[in-house]
């Protein structure tokens, strides 16, 4: 495991009109790791992903990828450096097969038409390249496929463009037992192949399942950001609940 993250956010701050949202939030993302970034309902996990994004513009602070400031000023600049985002709704068409959703907007061509064959291809082997097997077809359409492969659809849609970060929106959200337990196998192979993930979660089962390391925020400000293996379930539920737990998080409203 590295110990150089490819996504450092320094001092981060964001407002909408007089609510402040983000105060002067650090958060670091390391290649090879689940990163996982959990708080309560309205604590600006979403903000805070949009920042990293390109969606919204931050108000101050640092964005530092590979060590080097950079300046992300909307999605197209953070999809350059290698960030994706697979968001709750998904974001696919029903009516279109794996494919088609795969390279949905970023079309290869041969000439005038569809490069059909070299899409296939480079479909296959991501999806073999991620040991994905509960697809039957890569020309089925997407209405027909399971919540879980939906969701596994997503995330190679997602990896398919040489991304070095995923982020992943409550993936696990809307599935049963069996197809969370796949969505977590394919987070936990996406970090085994080098890419640096950050799973949004409220489900602690699953952020202890397969995280490295847990970002806590806490009403907008970063109460800690811990490895996996150094707290425990309760001192997690303290963070997020209350922005500290014992020695560990916020102090009068600062990072201890």
């Amino acid at each position: 495991m590295s110990q150089a993250p490819v996504l450092e956010l320094r001092g981060i701050n964001k407002s909408f009109g007089p609510v402040q949202v983000l105060h002067d939030v650090t958060f670091s993302v390391y290649p090879g790791e689940v990163t996982a970034l959990v708080g309560d309902n309205g604590a600006g996990k979403s903000t805070l992903v949009k920042c990293i994004g390109g969606i919204h513009p931050y108000d101050s602070g640092e964005y530092l990828f590979q060590g080097e400031p950079v300046h992300v000023s909307g999605p197209r600049d953070a999809a350059a450096l290698g960030v994706e985002i697979v968001y709750q709704d998904l974001a696919l068409c029903d009516n279109l097969d794996i494919v088609q959703n795969m390279f949905l907007g970023r079309e290869r061509k041969r000439g005038l038409v569809l490069d059909e064959d070299t899409m296939e291809e480079m479909a296959a082997k991501t999806l073999a390249g991620l040991s994905v097997r509960t697809v039957k077809s890569l020309r089925q359409h997407v209405s027909s496929l399971s919540g879980g492969q939906r969701q596994t659809v997503a995330i190679a849609k997602a990896v398919l463009w040489n991304s070095k970060i995923v982020i992943l929106d409550e993936p696990t959200a809307a599935l049963g037992v069996a197809q969370t337990a796949q969505v977590l196998e394919l987070v936990r192979r996406l970090a085994d192949n080098g890419l640096a993930v950050v799973l949004i979660s409220h489900n602690m089962n699953d952020v202890f399942a397969v995280s490295d390391r847990i970002a806590a925020l806490y009403l907008g400000q970063m109460a800690a950001q811990v490895k996996t293996s150094e707290v425990t379930h309760s001192q997690v539920v303290e963070l997020i609940t209350a922005g500290r737990s014992g020695e560990l998080g916020l102090k009068n409203g600062t990072v201890a």
